[in-house]
């Protein structure tokens, strides 16, 4: 498929812009707080906004007199850098190593990645829920056919966009993380096909999990999710005068 080549576009050029001059106060940190919080909070982590945002500005974290889990700290500061690679390679084409990269780079260093292969496929069956996912001897084959069948596409638009996550959940390719490694990808092929990215909140985690659940027979669920979450988002687009196109 050609990749749709873009001189100028100008959220992802204020995310590019802001990264590399250090930027505190634009659209690059508040994506980053946002989204690495509201996407390890779907998955369980205990941090709060605030202190993800101290994370990310000072590399410390006041947990007060909660306890806080090492690894909700490591796979915070480990998101930041995911994203930022997300951002450097954007216009890539999705590959299975650009997949398990992305996950390496989520759990590395965690304690999990003690016991569990990390940047590599399940080597054991997982659950999600009450729902069976992709036999691990079956994932590389589905995966192959997944990436190609979407990479053929002439165009791609929300809906592939939707669709391409739904499957990738339902295989599950990782012992753990594919949540996390499905919704920096679908933020990252919003950037590479000029639509208004998303960062579903953990308020939506319940209308989330449904649309996932339900998708096969009422895909509206897990669209209407994501097309809330793509408004919010716009908000902070049109907050900062950012351009986009409806």
């Amino acid at each position: 498929m050609e990749i749709k080549n873009k001189i100028e576009n100008s959220l992802l050029s204020r995310l590019q812009t802001e990264k590399e001059v250090g930027e505190k106060n634009g659209i690059y940190r508040l994506t980053q707080i946002k989204l690495a919080y509201n996407t390890n909070r779907i998955e369980g982590s205990q941090l709060s906004e605030e202190q993800t945002r101290q994370i990310f500005e000072n590399g410390t974290v006041n947990s007060g007199e909660k306890s806080t889990k090492i690894d909700d700290i490591i796979e915070t500061v480990n998101h930041f850098r995911a994203f930022d690679f997300m951002l450097d390679t954007y216009s890539e084409a999705l590959t299975e190593d650009y997949l398990k990269h992305i996950h390496k780079l989520l759990k590395s260093n965690t304690f999990w990645s003690k016991k569990f292969p990390t940047g590599e496929y399940k080597n054991q069956p997982n659950i999600v829920g009450n729902i069976e996912t992709t036999d691990p001897v079956d994932v590389h084959p589905k995966m192959l056919e997944l990436i190609s069948d979407y990479e053929k596409k002439d165009k791609i638009i929300l809906n592939d966009l939707i669709a391409f996550h739904y499957e990738f959940e339902c295989i599950h390719p990782f012992h753990d993380g594919n949540g996390r490694v499905g919704r920096l990808v679908l933020f990252k092929e919003c950037l590479r096909y000029d639509i208004v990215p998303m960062i579903i909140g953990d308020d939506k985690k319940d209308f989330y999990y449904r649309g996932l659940r339900e998708y096969k027979n009422i895909p509206g669920y897990l669209v209407d999710t994501i097309l809330a979450a793509q408004d919010e988002y716009k908000r902070y687009l049109d907050y900062f005068k950012i351009d986009y196109i409806n």
